[in-house]
């Protein structure tokens, strides 16, 4: 079946195959860097961004793939999840990564799109159901500077997939490694506004070359 979720997980599959992240796919094709990043899959209103034809064929010219090969990873045999970056972890069903604020902002711990990848993640229980959910992953809230809404030991689930929308409360992540806790104000192709959780701490206005990622908080154990 020919979706917006299929495609890409063709793509993702194709990067995979030939040990390439999505970004190195897009490189590799003489696209953008970050043309296929999972980030740049939903526009800043929510729609959806599907990969253009060209795009489709410079990738398939580049790494030599047939556009029956191409086609063929729709379907992902075995039930394997093709969307899945090289060293993700995959769909959650009883559990899903955790990692502590604190280590968020190094690297090597996420993708290009803000998913878990990699390893020296822990392992926490997911407290709903997360059949229809995947790359979700939990957060743990180190410190003070989200008080009074989360506390130190709290738990934050984000699902990185999860359309953002204004008022949203989100975890963002710069390219410094900084990784801070919102409430989304508004966003713009150009800057994020971001309004802090802690009424001692400013809010922030990021311009978007900044930001790595933006993934919104879908629950939080209080």
């Amino acid at each position: 079946m020919l979706s917006h979720e299929t495609i890409w997980d063709a793509l993702d599959a194709l990067a995979e195959n030939h040990q390439l992240t999505p970004s190195g796919l897009a490189r590799k094709a003489g696209l953008d860097p970050t043309a296929f990043n999972k980030s740049k899959r939903l526009g800043p209103d929510g729609r959806l961004r599907w990969p253009s034809t060209e795009s489709i064929a410079k990738v398939l010219e580049a790494t030599g793939a047939s556009l029956d090969e191409f086609f063929s990873r729709i379907a992902p045999p075995n039930g394997r999840d093709a969307s899945l970056p090289h060293g993700a972890f995959p769909p959650q069903t009883s559990a899903i990564p955790l990692l502590g604020f604190a280590q968020a902002g190094a690297g090597g711990f996420f993708d290009d799109g803000g998913f878990p990848a990699g390893q020296g993640w822990d392992i926490v229980d997911f407290p709903a159901d997360p059949a229809r959910r995947t790359g979700c992953y939990a957060l743990e809230v180190q410190g003070e500077s989200m008080q009074p809404l989360y506390r130190d030991g709290d738990v934050l689930i984000v699902e990185p997939s999860a359309q953002v929308r204004r008022g949203d409360r989100v975890v963002v992540k710069t390219r410094e490694g900084e990784v801070m806790a919102k409430v989304l104000l508004r966003q713009t192709p150009r800057t994020i506004e971001l309004v802090s959780l802690n009424p001692e701490h400013p809010n922030r206005t990021l311009d978007m070359s900044e930001v790595e990622w933006v993934a919104r908080i879908i629950w939080a154990s209080q």
